[in-house]
């Protein structure tokens, strides 16, 4: 009982399998010949056994079922029609399809081994529509002489508007076979509706044939499918006699057949991948690309080798095996071996199929192919033109070819890419260093000053992809800035890939400012890019080092600003560690006040001294001290969205304070601070402040007004700044 699921889901896959796979069969050898259509029939079966037995055997998706599928149908059709326009005899087709189906096999297992299955998710989803809409309109072309019953040789256009063609039995089986088909699944669930559909043509069949004689006759009868001949030795010989000719084709021929074997690899592909992706997200499995590739590859070959047809996993036959209960690939070998048992006892059966039932199971399919979502994209001018894609594929493949079809359908596709790419802005933020600010506070008189002079420092933040497309709209952008920016900053974390056209454009930009003495900064230059590029690597082998003078690269946008700032503010001199540590009345926050406060504050205050790299406090500590910097530098570390990795929000230096907030509100530490250098503090705990308070209310009044007033100063800079950031 433990794979019962799977047997009955291997049983009704077949249901659904072996009649559209002999109907593709008898499609393709038609196209050949319509005393071939017996030999299509057999191909159906031998394939829907071969792909159905190989496939789930070496293959590692649960649950997909592998048969001959519409795409190999209409590729093999348009080829067979092909060559018989160019007056190709019956059996050489019959050879060349052969050689083509076992080099789509070979093809799909080099596809396989080489790891490219990953790659075809990436075909642009219009091509994929048009292709598969194309493929469709084929398929109902095709089946259109044989669903009116229409003399062979026929074109469907003609027989569309010469209604003496038409066979009025055929057009009647045909139709009640599509009504079936289409009206049967609101009424159950539990038989597709192919199979209805099939008994439903065969039973409507037997009540013309009641009122026909001519029509119980299987031996010249046109009507139907006619004998398979499985268990005789007719077919085994024309097979053998098949690989005793093989030896006849040329090198050439067999040469000129990689290009179509190349298409239908693709789309048999494209379909069995397709299918992998609707059951993983049906039972929250993943498939492995390139070993299922390898695996129908491999059945491919088989199936041609034998004279089956090719295939692919199959979306209806796989979704009815699903909802059947199937749980593992045995399902997919139980398919096999029932289509196999299937044309071997109810042979006589399925010769008695009538042509213009499977002709309307085949347009069912095909209309059922026609994908009608991209008309959405009609609804907006912005996708209009991904509309023209799909037709422009679906155009081509019916008046051109399928391999056209597809080459067009990429082109465009990487066409209208690069219009989008070239239309788009590569500048996602322009500013200046007076409107932003690096995580180094500075005094307010420091601001000031910043603020004045900030305009001389330009900063372009930039995204996306910096190639050919954009290069020339980002150099005029930058064009006005180069003859009067002091400093120019371009930040470079938000972008994906950089061509050798960009850098190029980038050293012509280091050359002008260069000329005025100006530096280019380069800032967030990262060592792994989306695409895998080392871009840091790339600038230096490209002639963009980092020298100290013309090029100066920082690790981050704040670095950068930071750096700029240093320069306004001339403070570039002497490092920080050699000046003396601050006495109360020199630090920012006091000056201006009276001396007798100053030593009633000073009593009050601890002096505490941390080494470089200690923690002064850490995020979720209770105490609420304030802590005013006489020597050295303190960085500020926040915790990035609840996570446990560390962010530099800011950093403090000589003269100013830092934990005002906790100070203030008696909440526990938000961040850590931890000194950067050896630092020298004075420290005001809570109590001595509540102290201060009751003793000296002035004092303390005078305190907190001051530390508001900074800590006002310093929101409304970061208010200022975060309204810039949303305006951008």
């Amino acid at each position: 009982m433990r794979y019962s699921g799977d047997f009955w889901g291997g049983f009704a896959a077949m249901l659904v399998a072996l009649p559209a796979a002999v109907a593709f069969g008898v499609t393709v050898y038609s196209a050949i010949s319509p005393q071939y259509a017996a030999f299509g029939a057999l191909a159906g079966i031998l394939g829907a056994t071969a792909l159905g037995l190989i496939a789930p055997t070496f293959g590692g998706t649960d649950r997909l079922i592998s048969a001959p599928c519409a795409p190999a149908a209409a590729v093999l059709s348009a080829f067979a029609i092909q060559l018989v326009s160019q007056g190709v005899q019956p059996v050489p087709v019959v050879l060349m399809m052969t050689v083509l189906g076992i080099l789509t096999g070979l093809i799909q297992i080099l596809i396989g081994f080489l790891g490219i299955g990953k790659l075809i998710k990436y075909i642009p989803y219009p091509v994929v529509s048009g292709y598969l809409s194309g493929v469709g309109l084929i398929i109902i072309g095709s089946q259109l002489p044989k669903f009116a019953g229409a003399p062979a040789g026929i074109y469907w256009l003609e027989v569309l508007i010469t209604p003496h063609h038409w066979d009025w039995r055929g057009l009647s089986i045909g139709g009640m076979t599509i009504l079936a088909m289409l009206v049967a699944p609101k009424f159950t669930k539990a038989v597709p509706g192919t199979i209805i559909g099939i008994f439903t043509g065969i039973l409507t069949y037997a009540g013309i044939a009641s009122t026909d004689p001519s029509m119980l006759q299987l031996s010249g009868n046109s009507l139907v499918v006619g004998s398979l001949g499985a268990t005789s030795e007719g077919y085994v010989e024309l097979i053998t006699n098949r690989w005793y000719q093989i030896g006849e084709l040329k090198l050439s021929q067999v040469a000129g057949l990689v290009s179509s074997a190349i298409t239908l690899a693709a789309l048999l592909s494209i379909d069995t991948l397709k299918t992998c992706v609707v059951l993983d997200q049906m039972t929250r499995t993943r498939h492995d690309p390139n070993r299922e590739l390898a695996a129908q590859g491999f059945a491919n070959v088989v199936a041609s080798t034998i004279g089956g047809m090719p295939g692919a996993g199959t979306m209806g036959a796989s979704l009815v095996n699903l909802s059947s209960g199937a749980k593992t690939r045995i399902s997919g070998i139980v398919e096999g071996v029932m289509a196999l048992l299937v044309a071997l006892l109810l042979g006589a059966f399925v010769a008695w199929i009538p042509i213009a039932t499977l002709s309307g199971v085949l347009i069912v399919v095909g209309l059922r192919m026609i994908d009608t979502d991209p008309l959405r994209f009609l609804e907006s001018r912005s996708t209009v033109l991904d509309f023209s894609v799909v037709l422009a594929v679906i155009g081509v493949a019916l008046f051109v070819g399928l391999i056209a079809a597809s080459a067009v359908g990429v082109i465009l596709s990487i066409i209208l890419f690069l219009r989008e790419q070239v239309g788009g802005n590569v500048v996602r933020r322009k500013s200046f260093v007076g409107q932003r600010s690096s995580t180094w506070y500075r005094p307010e008189a420091e601001m000031q000053v910043l603020e004045k002079k900030g305009n001389t420092a330009v900063i372009f933040e930039l995204q996306g992809s910096l190639f050919f497309g954009t290069t020339h709209q980002f150099y005029l952008t930058l064009e006005p800035e180069l003859m009067t920016t002091d400093f120019l900053i371009l930040d470079m974390q938000r972008v994906q890939s950089v061509d050798v056209t960009a850098i190029h454009m980038l050293k012509l930009v280091r050359d002008l400012l260069s000329e005025r003495g100006v530096p280019l900064l380069l800032s967030s230059v990262r060592e792994s890019l989306p695409n895998g590029r080392n871009l840091r690597e790339f600038l230096e082998l490209a002639g963009l080092v980092s020298d100290g003078t013309a090029v100066i690269i920082m690790p981050t946008l704040e670095a950068a600003i930071e750096w700029v700032e240093d320069r306004l503010l001339g403070d570039v001199s002497k490092p920080e560690v050699e000046l003396p540590p601050l006495e109360l009345h020199e630090i920012e926050l006091f000056k201006g006040s009276k001396p007798d406060t100053l030593t009633d504050l000073k009593a009050c205050m601890e002096i505490r001294s941390y080494k470089a790299g200690e923690n002064i406090y850490k995020r979720g500590d209770s105490e609420a001290d304030l802590y005013l910097i006489r020597r050295g530098e303190v960085r500020i570390m926040g915790y990035v969205g609840g996570s446990s990795r560390l962010c530099h929000i800011a950093t403090f230096g000589r003269g100013e304070f830092f934990g005002g907030l906790a100070f203030l509100d008696h909440q526990p530490r938000g961040n850590d601070a931890i000194a950067s250098r050896d630092s020298d503090l004075y420290v005001l705990t809570l109590e001595k402040f509540n102290y201060l308070a009751e003793e000296h209310k002035r004092i303390a009044f005078v305190l907190v007004s001051q530390l508001a007033r900074t800590l006002a100063i310093r929101l409304r800079h970061t208010d200022d700044e975060l309204t810039l950031l949303q305006e951008s």
